[in-house]
């Protein structure tokens, strides 16, 4: 192997010289433990258990531990400890569920000391005490920990974890009597050895089976824990309830973590699977890590420092049949490898700009103007110099850009997600209520956009005039060129004029004046009559036009428009049934546009008074059943593409949900997932939770559907045993009783069903609030202290 790095530490009277090295083994390792003076290392596994003496240059075999003609499943390691107070004691767990004691100091070959066979299942580790130098604690598949005195022949002291399996134990550095144990179903507990009925405390640290946990050598508090959910996590246990303070982020199940001495805060970690690299985390910094050895080719299964007071050598061993010694000095950084630049928009339009140092160097020195918003504010993390392994290429400078306090108010997105209502009404409802909450908002176009949509897309058997005028009457500001009129305020000839005689047309067009005010003045009477203020062009069209542009025909069904109409009896129809005519639309559209009438009977109608109603309800007659109902699709999937363009995707995907199928067509899946994803991603960091799942409910993307049924996955213990339950039903496969009894009054509940997660006793929502007013303690007795939340 290539010569490296050459390191000497001295450690009082020891001094510790080495580079890195390794060498090969007879088959796999589970476990290794290093000895007191970090003169020599023991590998142990299902087919080895061998004491290597760690040299200068070199691992040299010195014991090998399995002997015998037949040897025994004594020998299969899962895990081995070299005790720190008595370099001659080892312990090990063997997966047949003994444990196993071994004296080096004796004579003869066989240095098997003591077995206790009190597990029943496969004993997943083994931990001596760090003073004591006969206690030896164990913990098992089997739900048990149990306590050894080594001058005894049997456990001295059981600790039922009420759990399916106990991965990890591990005696506190600093408190004697504690020790802490990790289980499969995610919790952690801590134990005093004096009282083995009880665990002094419990909660849940992952997601998951937690596989391994340390005490950190110098802060008597903190515990750090990993487990299946690729998470290392440190607790804080000086409060009352544990406080996490650290969490790290990995790419695979943490098997093993060792805290790194002399350095507070770095702390190694190994995988179970997928990984096969050792990596050192700074905890403060737990994106990227400090260091990685990338030497093994298998999965790593057990990790040591070289020595208590010494953070340059780390040993490891693997399961590709190697055992490495790792010199810090020739650790890989993943930092280097790291992008030093980065870019990203805040909430509230604020932009942080972070690059090397010496990119922006020109402008380090530059003091930025604190009234003038477009001078960055500049941060450098300044380099500690007690920590040994921080590298100069890993700083970066970081300068934000900060927007006007008012102009970066994000207030209206809150409230418009709040006060918008995406279903449950017919669709004129929903836009005329979104229309109104965007106008309140101050934001007009907007509201004009669910203005015209309701107009677009909402029939008239749907929506009353009365409505389209209340929205669109003079006060309206959403539609300012769309006003209400009164009959009188305009000619018949408006929609129904092209239909008469062009004679006739043209003779009447001659009666109608309109001045700039917009002020109509009908007949040769002169009479003036209250205006519109609708543009005259706007409201009577191009009168000069194409006859066909007029008449709006279809002129691949000619017949189909006379088909509507039927011919009046008399020229002249009673006075009586004009008054009595209901609908003011169909009387206009029923006289004027008969052949019959005369140019006189129009003036007549024209000038019946009658209620007032929108100029949009007499277009919309006009072109109802002209145009096919997706005419307008393309302006509005336009509209769409424009406002998300603009970052305005909170309307893109409420115009989306409220149309539903009449625009989902328009727009391609992908962009609609894309809309979908920024909008529920900007709601749940604005923390709307109740708004993002109601939007993921509502979509019409079936990428976004199937979010909510996706990782959701309820761990039930039994509140008798304690065990976990199956997902067969509410009795318990162990005890055969039933979990869900109310702890109260011993009922089972068929309701609504409560219960605590430290003790798993509950029960009906409404007596257990009853009690919790008078008693903080469990009803069933057991004494723990539930909160229900």
């Amino acid at each position: 192997m290539e010569k490296m790095a050459r390191v000497t530490t001295a450690l009082g009277g020891n001094t510790l010289t080495g580079r890195t090295m390794f060498c090969h083994l007879d088959a796999p390792a589970n476990a290794i433990s290093v000895c007191r003076d970090a003169a020599q290392v023991v590998v142990a596994g299902r087919n080895i258990f061998k004491i290597y003496s760690i040299e200068e240059d070199q691992f040299v075999e010195k014991l090998n531990l399995r002997v015998g003609r037949k040897p025994s499943l004594n020998f299969s390691c899962a895990d081995v400890v070299w005790h720190q107070m008595d370099e001659n004691l080892l312990a090990t767990a063997a997966t047949n569920g003994v444990v196993v004691t071994w004296n080096l100091g004796k004579p003869s070959r066989n240095k098997q000391d003591q077995l206790f066979t009190e597990h029943k299942r496969t004993v997943n580790k083994v931990c001596f005490h760090p003073t004591e130098v006969y206690m030896l604690l164990s913990g098992s598949q089997d739900g048990y920990m149990k306590c050894f005195d080594l001058r005894k022949k049997d456990s001295v002291s059981t600790f039922s974890g009420q759990s399916e399996s106990v991965r990890d134990v591990q005696f506190s550095i600093r408190d004697y009597f504690t020790f802490a144990a990790t289980f499969e179903n995610g919790n952690v507990q801590l134990w005093d050895i004096r009282r083995p009925d009880r665990y002094e405390r419990m909660f849940t640290a992952h997601n998951g089976p937690v596989f391994c946990c340390d005490w950190h050598p110098e802060d008597r508090g903190w515990l750090a824990t990993g487990g299946r959910d690729k998470m290392v996590k440190v607790w804080d246990m000086n409060t009352t309830r544990a406080k996490e303070i650290y969490c790290v982020q990995t790419i695979a199940s943490v098997a093993r973590v060792k805290w790194r001495p002399e350095c507070k805060h770095h702390i190694a970690t190994c995988s179970m699977m997928v990984d096969h690299n050792i990596y050192v985390w700074d905890v403060r910094r737990p994106f990227i890590p400090s260091a990685m050895f990338e030497e093994h080719k298998d999965v790593t299964t057990g990790i040591v420092w070289r020595h208590l007071h010494d953070p340059y050598f780390l040993l490891s061993g693997s399961k590709d049949s190697t055992l490495y010694q790792h010199i810090f000095k020739d650790a890989s950084q993943p930092i280097d490898r790291a992008n030093p630049e980065g870019l990203c928009y805040s909430l509230y339009g604020d932009l942080a700009f972070a690059a090397k140092e010496s990119l922006i160097s020109s402008d380090s020195n530059r003091k930025p103007y604190i009234g003038d918003r477009r001078h960055p504010i500049f941060f450098k993390r300044k380099l500690d110099p007690t920590e040994q392994f921080e590298y100069i290429s890993s700083s970066s400078a970081l300068s934000v850009f900060e927007t006007d306090v008012e102009s970066g108010s994000m207030d209206w997105f809150v409230h418009t997600a709040k006060q918008y209502a995406l279903a449950g009404r017919p669709l004129a409802e929903l836009c005329d209520h979104n229309a109104k909450v965007a106008k309140g908002l101050d934001r007009n176009q907007v509201a004009q956009t669910w203005t015209m949509l309701r107009i677009i897309y909402s029939s008239l058997g749907i929506v009353s005039s009365s409505n389209l005028n209340h929205s669109l009457g003079k006060g309206s500001t959403a539609l300012p060129l769309m006003n209400s009129f009164n009959l009188k305020d305009i000619p018949s000839g408006l929609g129904s004029e092209s239909r008469l005689d062009r004679s006739k047309g043209e003779s009447r067009s001659e009666n109608i004046l309109m001045d700039s005010s917009s002020t109509l003045i009908n007949n040769e009477d002169n009479e003036e009559t209250e205006g519109s203020d609708v543009p005259a062009d706007y409201l009577l069209g191009d009168v000069e036009a194409d006859e066909d542009d007029l008449y709006m025909m279809d002129h691949e069904n000619p017949h189909t428009e006379e088909q509507e109409y039927s011919l009046p009896q008399e020229a002249f129809p009673l006075r009586h049934e004009i008054v009595d005519n209901p609908s003011a639309l169909d009387h206009l559209q029923d006289k004027a546009d008969s052949p019959h009438v005369s140019g006189n009977e129009a003036e007549t109608v024209s000038l019946t008074p009658v209620e007032s109603f929108s100029l949009i309800s007499i277009s919309h007659s006009l072109y109802e059943n002209r145009l096919p109902s997706d005419f307008f699709n393309p302006i509005v999937r336009d509209t769409l593409l424009f406002y998300a363009e603009q970052g305005d995707v909170q309307t893109a995907v409420s115009v989306l949900i409220v149309l539903g199928d009449r625009i989902r067509k328009e727009i391609d899946e992908q962009t609609q997932e894309h809309w979908y994803t920024s909008y529920i991603d900007l709601l749940q960091r604005f923390q709307l939770w109740n708004i993002s799942n109601e939007v993921i409910k509502l979509s019409t993307c079936r990428a976004i559907n199937c979010l909510n049924q996706a990782s959701t996955t309820l761990h039930v213990n039994c509140s008798n045993c304690k065990r976990p339950m199956s997902n067969r039903g509410w009795i318990c496969d162990r005890c055969r009783q039933c979990a869900s009894m109310c702890a109260v009054c011993h009922h089972v509940v068929k309701g609504l069903f409560v219960w605590c997660q430290g003790c798993s006793h509950g029960g009906h929502l409404q007596h257990i609030m009853k009690w919790l007013e008078t008693s903080s303690h469990c009803p069933a007795g057991c004494g723990h202290l539930c909160e229900y939340t």
